[in-house]
């Protein structure tokens, strides 16, 4: 189980992520239009360079749903490895056997 503080960090990012993805995409337009002027695009891109940067969509990590660990994430799944074995073994993912030959 991964630490609390860790998995709240996280989920703190997913919803800054949500709440200024509209004003971060109006940013990155402005920046990307070629026909917009110089000025309003450096102003442009000062704003973005002043929001926080857990509001960018990159600093959001895969975590497993059960557990919180961040490596050997299925994003399939949307859990680790190892929670996925554990519930495979069980029989609770429908659809998914253990490879035998």
């Amino acid at each position: 189980m991964a630490k609390l503080s860790s998995i709240e960090n996280n989920n703190r990012r997913k919803r800054m992520t949500e709440n200024k993805k509209a004003s971060r995409a109006a940013l990155k337009a402005i920046i990307m239009n070629k026909e917009t002027s110089f000025d309003d695009r450096m102003a442009a891109v000062h704003k973005l360079a002043e929001m926080p940067r857990n509001s960018s969509a990159i600093r959001v990590r895969n975590r497993c749903i059960l557990t919180g660990r961040p490596r050997g994430f299925y994003r399939k799944f949307g859990m680790s490895r190892i929670a996925l074995r554990e519930l495979a073994s069980a029989g609770l993912l429908p659809g998914v056997t253990k490879a035998s030959w």
